[in-house]
Formats: C-alpha cells, structure tokens, sequence
C-alpha cells in the first residue's frame, strides 16, 4: 500500500470539559454512597470517574485519516477514486447540513462538539450514499489530502 502524497490523521477527541463532567460523575457517585461510609464513598469516586472517562473516551477515539488510495472515517473505508469533490463547511454551514439540509441516506460522521466539517460529494453510481459529512477541526488540510491522494491514484 503506498501512502498518500499529503498524510492526513486527526482523532476527534473529546473535549476538555468533558473530563470535568466525568469527575463530577464521580463526585456524585461518591455523594450517593456516602451514608455507607468512607470505603464506598472512595469507591464511588473512583468507578464513577473511571466509567465516565471510559465514555467519554470511546466517543472521542474516532479518527479520520487518508491513507495510500482510502479515506478510514470511523469504521468506513472508501476509496478516493469514488469521491468527488469537497466542500469546506464553516460553522453556520455545518449546522445547516447537520439538520435541516441533510440527507437520510448520507454518511455522517459528526461530532456536536467540533464547529466545522468537510462534505464530500460521493460520486460512486452504486453507492447510492450522495454525500460524506465529516466533522474535522482541519477541513482545509483533509480536503487538500483527498484531493492529493486522487491526482497519485489518477
């Protein structure tokens, strides 16, 4: 497999005030049990940040990378060649391809927590997917990358 001319990796990671929450879940946790005594009240700060960290981290572990002739989005893996163009969405665009502009039947990748996204036009005649929607924090440099890996693989 040979790699794409631009790399691209990004992992839409959670964000900090995330972490915050997960501790106050564990602030609560403990709170509930404090009638049991000091033992359980520690156990539930401990298990309830540790179970609200294990959330918030497995939301936050998808990654988006272009790598040789694919573009990996989450589980997907679909090849440059049936992609079209890229659109670049700022924050006000992506809300509206969010909710009232999407389509049922395309691929969304979103994050609420992430202001801008990349749409990517699937030009695929048995893919009946019209669109990939992928939240990203760099939609400038993922679209420059799939545009780089479709020259080498053209």
């Amino acid at each position: 497999m040979q790699l794409s001319a631009t790399p691209y990796e990004e992992r839409l990671t959670a964000p900090r005030s995330w972490w915050f929450v997960s501790f106050l879940v564990g602030v609560s946790m403990a709170l509930i049990l404090l009638p049991f005594g000091t033992l359980p009240l520690l156990g539930g700060l401990v298990g309830g940040t540790a179970a609200a960290a294990v959330v918030a981290s497995s939301y936050g572990s998808l990654r988006i990378r272009v790598v040789g002739d694919s573009l990996i989005a989450g589980e997907a893996k679909i090849p440059v060649t049936a992609l079209g163009e890229a659109e670049i969405l700022d924050p006000e665009e992506a809300r509206a391809w969010r909710t009232y502009k999407a389509d049922t039947r395309a691929f969304l990748l979103l994050r609420a927590y992430i202001p801008t996204a990349l749409k990517v036009e699937v030009t695929d005649p048995a893919d009946p997917t019209p669109y990939l929607y992928l939240s990203t924090r760099e939609p400038e440099r993922l679209a420059q990358a799939l545009k780089a890996a479709r020259e080498t693989t053209a």
